[in-house]
C-alpha cells in the first residue's frame, strides 16, 4: 500500500512488529486510551508490553526491543 500511495521506496526494519485490533475490540482499545495514564501509575509501558508479548506467545529479545 505505502509503495501504491506515496511512491516511495518503504520497507519495515528488522524486528518491527504491528499489531491489530478487531472491530469487536474498538470499545475495550477506547477505554483503554482513555484511561491509560491512569493504568500506567500502575504498571510502565515497557511492563504492559513485554507481558503482552509473553501472553501472545511473540518470541523477542529484551536487548533490542528498548534501544
Amino acid at each position: 500500500m505505502v509503495h501504491k500511495k506515496w511512491n516511495v521506496r518503504f520497507a519495515w526494519q528488522t524486528g518491527y512488529g504491528a499489531f491489530s485490533v478487531s472491530e469487536s475490540n474498538v470499545p475495550a482499545v477506547s477505554r483503554y486510551i482513555a484511561t491509560q495514564e491512569e493504568h500506567h501509575k500502575k504498571l510502565t509501558f515497557q511492563q504492559e508490553y513485554v507481558a503482552f508479548l509473553k501472553k501472545n506467545k511473540i518470541e523477542y529479545d529484551e536487548r533490542y526491543i528498548w534501544s
